[in-house]
């Protein structure tokens, strides 16, 4: 053969036609992929026409990210384009899911703080089968519940195995990396074991559709109860949440026809055993673990409840029998004298309204955003709650309650906003008659009372948030110690309710350091209190 015969090319001229290097074309002769249409006389290659399309086929292949030896069988005819290309698709799917799953990894890495170790075991985890993310989360539940006799609560969890999908959401991903790690936590095994024991115990067999969605209607209802209350600002250990919690228990007691529970009507009797089921089924990793497998499965996600359940539960202890905290202050509003003596009550109400009316005017706009001893609450927050407490007992003793409990009272200009609420509730309290007139139970002079203890406490929260001296109306904080704790004295310390437990204060401690060490807060820093041991 020759060179320049018709339709011949040596291996540069073919190179050129391509594009292709001379030395790819040469190693894809020498592995038989593309072999030459023969040798001139000299021994060198030479190509032809179907050498070319060959050539250009296997290059599209290879492009395509099909390997040498799948290029070979379809230039060969072992196997058809067809056939290879679908073999080819099914393999790309796989390294497509793989990939996704890493970028989905990288990206949970971006929105963490993760160390080395911590990648390492998000990778791991994130690469498991779907069959290994069966085992393990099987494997957990078995090892959970082992020596209880609870299958229906088994069946239940099994049946509800996470099932990552082949293309998961970043969410998703993220879901799955936080459950692997919730499944090694001792505190959530515990819960699901208190769970499944009380299951067992309660309400044994299999629940049937009826029963499950007659169990989330009363969810829904009760939640939607307690947040309404939440957002109206009725505090849990306040007398008017009684009144939701007899609407709760209403709701709840038909519900209790398949447990072994005997209740038929609001008592203390079923506020014991519903407090009890709250206490056994409010376990915040318990239902982390339930939004996380809902998440995974594309499930819809339940709102969080544990605000609600912390509030539930603590109006149930404060409301132990219905009627029992109206009761109890009854026996309270009418005993002792005014505490406040020489000047009386309204003299101590206008002058610690004086003190905190000083230390709103010293508070820039630029310092809304410092924290304060109530953790929840930033300087901002807590002068819109001095206003908002003006304003809410001016309004009872004036026969017009405060119902907008969540607005923004402060305005553009704070120092006015509490001025005008402040000039309320002196108008209010200083009206004829106000301290002996009746409102409910209580006299007029008990709600002067609470408006004090409020501006002591929070003008300490304030005082303290600006890093000013805190021993304010020296005074009127000894006269407020006793008053405190004979009205909170019996209210339960609990997530959910308005105080936390007390805190020790140094021996040295002001008046009013031992109100607020009374009432929770962490006295002797100036730093907030972590989430949960202050509620304000």
């Amino acid at each position: 053969m020759h060179v320049g015969d018709a339709g011949l090319w040596s291996i540069g001229e073919i190179a050129r036609r391509t594009g292709l290097s001379v030395k790819l074309i040469r190693h894809w002769s020498d592995i038989g992929v593309v072999p030459p249409a023969g040798r001139t006389a000299a021994g060198y290659r030479v190509y032809d026409s179907e050498s070319l399309a060959r050539l250009e086929l296997a290059w599209t292949l290879r492009d395509l990210g099909l390997g040498l030896p799948q290029i070979r069988e379809v230039l060969n005819r072992e196997h058809t384009l067809a056939e290879v290309a679908a073999a080819h698709v099914d393999a790309l799917e796989v390294q497509i899911r793989a990939l996704r799953t890493r970028q989905a990894v990288l990206r949970s890495v971006t929105r963490r703080s993760t160390t080395a170790e911590g990648l390492a075991f998000m990778s791991r985890t994130a690469r498991l089968s779907a069959a290994e993310r069966c085992t393990l989360i099987h494997d957990f539940l078995t090892e959970t519940l082992t020596g209880l006799d609870a299958p229906a609560y088994r069946r239940g969890l099994l049946a509800a195995a996470p099932d990552l999908p082949d293309n998961p959401t970043d969410e998703q991903v993220d879901a799955w990396i936080e459950l692997s790690e919730l499944v090694t936590d001792s505190d959530l095994r515990t819960g699901m074991r208190r769970m499944a024991r009380y299951a067992a115990e309660h309400a044994p067999g299999d629940h049937d559709d009826s029963t499950l969605r007659e169990a989330q209607r009363l969810t829904d209802e009760w939640t939607q109860l307690v947040n309404t209350a939440i957002r109206y600002g009725i505090a849990a250990d306040s007398p008017a949440a009684d009144q939701v919690v007899a609407a709760v228990v209403t709701a709840w007691i038909p519900t209790q026809t398949r447990t072994n529970n005997v209740v038929h009507a609001d008592g203390a009797h079923s506020r014991r055993v519903l407090l009890d089921q709250l206490e056994t089924v409010s376990d915040t990793k318990v239902e982390r673990y339930w939004q996380l497998m809902c998440t995974i499965n594309g499930w819809p996600v339940r709102p969080d409840m544990a605000a609600a359940g912390d509030w539930l539960k603590t109006a149930l202890r404060t409301h132990p029998d219905p009627g029992a905290r109206a009761r109890e202050l009854d026996t309270l509003y009418d005993t002792g004298a005014d505490a406040w003596q020489p000047g009386g009550v309204l003299d101590a109400c206008d002058r610690v309204l004086t003190t905190v009316e000083g230390l709103v005017c010293a508070v820039d706009r630029d310092q809304f955003d410092l924290p304060t001893p109530c953790a929840r609450w930033d300087v901002r927050a807590l002068l819109n709650h001095l206003v908002r407490e003006n304003r809410m007992w001016a309004g009872l003793a004036d026969g017009t309650p405060c119902s907008d409990t969540s607005a923004d009272h402060l305005g553009d200009d704070h120092v006015e906003a509490f001025h005008a609420a402040a000039q309320g509730s002196r108008a209010a309290f200083h009206r004829p008659g106000m301290l002996d007139q009746r409102y409910g139970p209580a006299p007029g002079r008990r709600i002067v009372e609470q408006l004090v203890i409020e501006m002591l406490v929070h003008s300490w929260d304030l005082a303290t948030a600006m890093g000013y001296p805190r021993d304010l109306v020296p005074d009127l904080a000894e006269s407020a110690l006793p008053v405190v704790r004979e009205i909170y004295g019996s209210l339960p310390r609990t997530p959910g309710g308005s105080f936390a437990p007390p805190q020790e204060v140094p021996h040295d401690a002001t008046a009013l350091d031992r109100i607020a060490g009374y009432l929770g807060r962490a006295v002797g820093s100036s730093q907030a209190t972590e989430p949960g041991n202050r509620r304000s």
